[in-house]
């Protein structure tokens, strides 16, 4: 579809974001001499972003002058180091210079030079993330993630300044997307967002560290961060033991400043806090709650935030090319041969959806008439379908790019005219499904299983959209949009509390039809973020939905930063409003709402 070749035929490019570690230049005769790292000088705290790239090889030369002493004395290694450098001044250092059999090795391809010795204030930042992950990771999601999340970011950056790496759009985007992703467990109460949230963070973490932009490079690279865990805490050793050795009057003096702050702020934070009530209570709110027994799980919470932090800054300082990764072209098929089954398929789409349109303007009756069934099971019927369809179809347009004919202009034009109405038949399809599970939520209601499959489905539309978008102006920017696109669903799904609109959904069916019921047994489940939308219904219903929540909310002993703002927002409107009655009046109403046919089951049961 894109007159750009294939991604596994195309030869390496310079990408614009992977800003990678400098080698370092032969050493100085200082370091060539023996000099020990400690008594070199102190690099610049920040790189300037306009600095040539000898400024960034200087400063790796100085603080890490083990790799250059051995390159210097093997004719071999000052080789491959020259090989790694490339030409002069060029921003992509290693895989551009001249080429050996050696190149040819994945591990030789994809892994950088050694980062180098960390610096003073990315040990500081990875001190602070072990420290705060400590005291605020154990009681629960919350702001405490974004909390954490920030010091370890000012470690990469540091990290990545030292080593020479400039800040590119890319890099920007990911990380600005990963931190934004950490506010919804700090918005939303609900399990289900709030793990998608975590997980997408850390993706596109991951991806901002190292920088790739292949399919191979943003699919490995989104997990990349786990391979740099064992080799940053071994260069975090390295560096706390080299700079120990030379600066023991500094690190003694840090020390006692340590020490002499804390015991100024216990004592004096505890003369205060016995004077007044409300700064003792303000204190309390603020400070963790730590106990003697929870030591075994607070050090553990300590050591992975450490092992966190120093990952993420080796990932910075020198992080895997894992676009270096590549996968072979598919054979070339010929014309008719490739052509021949998508156009078949293209004309199977075509009648299925001309079937559609003549039912979506009139023609219900008939097939009614045919099949028996109402709006809703005929929306039900067909929607896991035309689900696995889209899915089916997504995958046969990346085996047919894979296998299309490259012989020339003729041929790239024929694959834009097979697949490009493949992908907008595709769309009428995930149209038809998504107004099928409209049909459906408007009979029956909204669930969790239904709202997350809509969604997937709507993903799958805009995925679409962008291979589009890719056949007209080439698939270079593709596999990254793919992955923008699923990260900012995520944030949007988590933002707008699938809990809360299951809820209002419902009250609303609710309140709109009196022959209506409300299935107190499913919304009663839900998370606190529904508690606004339930805190609307009548008598006893409210009472019967809100009664487990307000149970769980108004018990709930979690700190501030362990609580989310749906939470807060909940335990508000219950302590104002707290329920009625008692549970087992709660039994009627319940088996009322199954009666009047919540599901398509007489007991209430839905498989979705």
């Amino acid at each position: 579809m894109s007159d750009q070749p294939s991604e596994a035929s195309r030869p390496p490019e310079k990408p614009e974001d992977a800003d990678v570690p400098r080698p370092p230049e032969p050493p100085a005769a200082s370091a060539v001499a023996g000099t020990p790292a400690a008594n070199q000088p102190d690099p610049p705290a920040a790189q300037s972003a306009d600095a040539p790239p000898a400024d960034a090889a200087r400063s790796s030369a100085v603080w890490d002058p083990a790799p250059a002493q051995a390159a210097s004395r093997d004719p071999r290694q000052r080789a491959q180091a020259a090989r790694q450098a490339g030409p002069p001044g060029s921003p992509w250092q290693y895989g551009t210079g001249v080429h050996s059999a050696e190149d040819n090795d994945v591990t030789a391809r994809i892994r950088p030079p050694a980062p180098p010795l960390i610096r003073p204030a990315v040990l500081g930042s990875v001190l602070a993330t072990a420290l705060l992950s400590a005291l605020f990771l154990g009681d629960g999601l919350g702001a405490n993630l974004l909390i954490v999340a920030v010091p370890a970011t000012l470690a990469a950056y540091f990290a990545a300044r030292s080593a020479g790496r400039r800040l590119r759009p890319w890099t920007a985007t990911w990380a600005v997307g990963g931190l934004a992703l950490l506010a919804v467990p700090a918005l939303r109460d609900a399990g289900w967002p709030t793990f998608l949230a975590v997980v997408s963070a850390f993706a596109l973490g991951s991806l901002a560290l190292h920088g790739s932009r292949s399919w191979l490079g943003v699919l490995i690279g989104s997990l990349g961060l786990f391979d740099s865990v064992v080799p940053g805490i071994i260069w975090g050793v390295r560096g706390i033991r080299a700079r120990a050795d030379g600066s023991r009057a500094r690190w003694g003096a840090a020390l006692r400043t340590t020490v002499v702050a804390l015991v100024l702020l216990v004592v004096f934070g505890a003369l205060f806090a016995s004077a007044d009530a409300a700064f003792a209570e303000l204190l309390g709110s603020l400070m963790p709650d730590v106990s003697v027994g929870e030591g075994p799980w607070r050090i553990f919470l300590f050591a992975l935030g450490l092992a966190g932090a120093l990952a993420a800054a080796h990932a910075a300082a020198a992080p895997v090319r894992w676009d270096g990764l590549t996968v072979r072209p598919g054979k070339p098929r010929g014309r008719a041969e490739w052509a021949l089954p998508l156009i078949v398929l293209n004309l199977l789409f075509a009648a299925f959806i001309t079937l559609q349109l003549v039912v979506l303007f009139g023609g219900y009756d008939k097939v009614r008439d045919v099949t028996g069934l109402n709006h809703a099971e005929y929306a039900r019927q067909g929607f896991w379908q035309l689900l696995w369809a889209t899915l089916l179809t997504l995958l046969v347009i990346a085996l047919a790019l894979r296998w299309a004919p490259r012989g020339g202009t003729g041929d790239r034009t024929l694959v834009r005219a097979v697949l490009g109405p493949l992908c907008v038949l595709t769309l009428v399809v995930v149209a038809s499904a998504l107004r099928r599970m409209d049909l459906y939520v408007d009979e029956y209601g909204l669930t969790r299983l239904r709202i997350s499959v809509a969604a997937m489905e709507l993903w799958l539309g805009v995925v679409l959209i962008l291979i589009l978008a890719a056949g007209v102006f080439g698939a270079r920017f593709l596999p990254r949009a793919i992955a923008v696109s699923a990260a900012a669903g995520v944030l949007a799904f988590g933002l707008l509390s699938p809990d809360g609109l299951i809820a209002e959904q419902n009250v609303q069916r609710f309140e709109d039809s009196e022959s209506t019921a409300i299935d107190i047994d499913y919304v009663k489940d839900l998370s606190a973020d529904a508690v606004p939308a339930l805190d609307r219904l009548p008598e006893p219903e409210r009472s019967c939905a809100l009664r487990i929540i307000q149970n769980d909310v108004l018990n709930a002993d979690t700190p501030w930063y362990a609580t989310s703002w749906g939470e807060a927002r909940a335990k508000e409107i219950l302590e104002k409003r707290p329920v009625k009655g008692d549970a087992r009046d709660c039994y009627s109403a319940g088996r009322e709402a199954t009666r009047d046919g919540y599901g398509p089951d007489d007991d209430g049961y839905d498989p979705y």
